[in-house]
């Protein structure tokens, strides 16, 4: 496993290790010693998988508030996505920035969110599905979630008319979160 620190401070690119022979391939997804050395403690308590049919979904840009902010661990296992967080730490000199990175199905990589980050993703084809680990069990009450296309953030989306859900597009500007919430 190759670890690489992101321009935002806790986010890392998890680089996986796949040995292959004529069978196929065996992968180490995960090692929790391994992960330690980089100051990622993380107890995994829940594991989803979602599925998007069309290329130019956006999901997101999704988090939870407090006191149920969760740590994420994210990798495509099917298609191609463009993959955005968003820093939502009020301690952090990066609040309010974004950053993205391109996530595909034989790239063998995980994205790492510690706490206090929004999250979001663009299908890039047909046929995406991810995997998340996430250090707190889902809350109801506590999901919310910023606009995709919010002018403050200024997100640079590889999709102008993006197939967005109902709820989504129903999210909080970030000036909202920053009047009614304040950081995370």
């Amino acid at each position: 496993m190759e670890f690489k620190e992101l321009s935002l401070k806790g986010v890392f690119e998890i680089t996986l290790t796949p040995h292959f022979d004529e069978r196929g391939f065996f992968v180490r997804m995960f090692d929790e010693k391994i992960f330690s050395q980089f100051g990622i403690t993380s107890k995994w308590v829940q594991e989803n998988h979602s599925g998007s049919l069309k290329k130019d979904i956006i999901r997101g840009l999704h988090f939870c508030l407090r006191p149920n902010t969760e740590s994420k661990l994210i990798r495509c296992i099917r298609g191609k996505v463009f993959d955005v967080f968003v820093d939502l730490r009020t301690d952090s000199t990066a609040f309010g920035k974004w950053e993205s990175v391109e996530l595909r199905e034989n790239d063998y990589k995980w994205i790492f969110l510690p706490r206090g980050f929004a999250h979001g993703f663009c299908t890039l084809e047909d046929n995406c599905e991810l995997l998340y680990k996430h250090d707190t069990y889902y809350h109801k009450e506590s999901d919310s979630g910023l606009l995709w296309n919010d002018a403050k953030l200024n997100i640079e989306w590889p999709v102008k008319n993006p197939i967005i859900s109902e709820k989504d597009s129903k999210l909080m500007s970030f000036n909202d979160f920053l009047q009614n919430v304040g950081g995370l």
